[in-house]
């Protein structure tokens, strides 16, 4: 073990010879937390050197220098420092230390980015699309067409956007059924189906969400939020049964369907049951949203510390400037402790209220995020509510945790089989 650390710390050492750095620091001396990610996926387009510093001041980032480099920096308002041979190899010397809870992990490729959501909904729907843009990070809109025509093999990552793999529509009938947006919706998503070659919406998308998964076994990262994250394992989970009232496919549900459910399916959840009533806006007892007893002042979730040498996913996953992130809702704003999966890792959670915020896990060769809420920013985001305008917020601890698993794939680990 000895003479392997010696010998990686010598290979590490001799990158840093007759060199300059660029060093981005990511605590709270930073000035723009979330350009600084886009910043680092150029640097690693680019094939500048890079790598992320775990644990080092907010997960930090180093590249070997260069003018172009150091122009995005300075031209992103993102706060960096130049450093010499001696500072860098001091701060590598540290890093890599047994005795230092961190670790230097070299940033590879950039990954191929896709964001499954429908071709008509504006960025500002989806908080994984803002945080994209603002850091000026490039990604391919997909959705059903592409997804079912096997179109997700040439991704390293996806995105979920806020859906309904149910075939519910959101649960949105009772409070929007008039509205033009949802007929308008509605009315698209059966014409899609049927084209596909599909007799009801629910079939279709529980095929979607079947391929999604494939697509994480055979070595994918899949990132989900809100709804898409809960309703992604409902899908699963009722395959073969009927849980769509008529007003949402035109014929009556199976009965008994909460007798039903294979939780063997899911990724995540375990022995939920659905809501049956139609015009509640809620799918399961999984999410908290309707339970939580919580004000807005003392909502928050506290992120888990890990070992960067022997755990980097979960350290990679929770690096940030803030451990205690302000919580945020949204129609799947939590999960219930008790009905996560006894292999899944949760990343972040409210004790205080027994939710988790922030879970993990991996499936076959691939990994998978799920991240409760809509809007790291808008504590409560309605229909029609304003955009977020990320550059009030570049220092979002919320929206980082995006970001680190955009970058996630980049570094190169193995997953370990579940």
């Amino acid at each position: 073990m000895k003479l392997k650390f010696t010998i990686i710390l010598l290979l590490l050492i001799s990158n840093f010879v007759h060199a300059k750095y660029i060093i981005v620091t990511m605590d709270n001396k930073q000035s723009n937390h979330l350009k600084a990610y886009g910043v680092t996926y150029w640097a690693i387009e680019k094939a500048i050197p890079s790598w992320w510093l775990l644990n080092y001041k907010g997960g930090s980032f180093l590249y070997k220098y260069s003018e172009e480099l150091q122009f995005q920096c300075s031209v992103k308002s993102v706060s960096f420092k130049i450093m010499n041979d001696n500072e860098a190899l001091a701060l590598i010397n540290t890093i890599k230390s047994p005795s230092q809870n961190m670790d230097a992990l070299e940033l590879h490729k950039a990954p191929k980015i896709a964001i499954y959501s429908p071709k008509g909904n504006m960025p500002w729907d989806d908080a994984v699309t803002m945080a994209l843009t603002y850091a000026e990070i490039p990604y391919d809109v997909v959705y059903d067409d592409e997804v079912l025509a096997d179109g997700l093999a040439i991704y390293d990552w996806l995105h979920l956007h806020h859906e309904d793999f149910t075939g519910q529509y959101g649960k949105f009938w009772s409070s929007f059924k008039q509205a033009p947006w949802y007929v308008q919706r509605k009315s698209e998503s059966e014409e899609r189906a049927k084209k596909l070659g599909y007799s009801k919406v629910s079939i279709e998308k529980l095929n979607v969400a079947k391929k999604i998964k494939e697509f994480v076994a055979g070595g994918g990262f899949m990132f989900a939020m809100c709804s898409a994250t809960d309703s992604f394992d409902i899908a699963l989970a009722a395959e073969g049964n009927d849980i769509c009232e008529p007003m949402f496919d035109g014929d009556e549900s199976d009965a008994g369907y909460n007798n039903k459910l294979n939780y063997n399916k899911c990724m995540a959840f375990k022995d939920f049951t659905l809501v049956t009533d139609p015009g509640e806006y809620e799918f399961s007892n999984l999410d908290t949203t309707t339970k939580r007893k919580v004000k807005e002042e003392r909502d928050y979730f506290m992120l888990f510390e890990f070992s960067a040498k022997w755990d980097p996913v979960p350290t990679i996953l929770t690096q940030n400037h803030k451990k205690v992130i302000k919580g945020f809702m949204g129609q799947t704003t939590a999960f219930d402790r008790s009905m996560i999966k006894s292999n899944v890792l949760v990343l972040g959670e409210n004790k205080e209220i027994g939710e988790a915020r922030y879970i993990h896990g991996s499936l076959g060769k691939g990994m998978w995020t799920f991240y409760g809420g809509h809007d790291p920013e808008d504590y409560r985001h309605r229909v029609g509510d304003p955009k977020t305008e990320l550059k009030n917020h570049p220092n979002s601890p919320g929206y980082r945790l995006i970001l680190n698993n955009i970058l996630f794939p980049s570094v190169k680990k193995k997953p370990q089989k579940t």
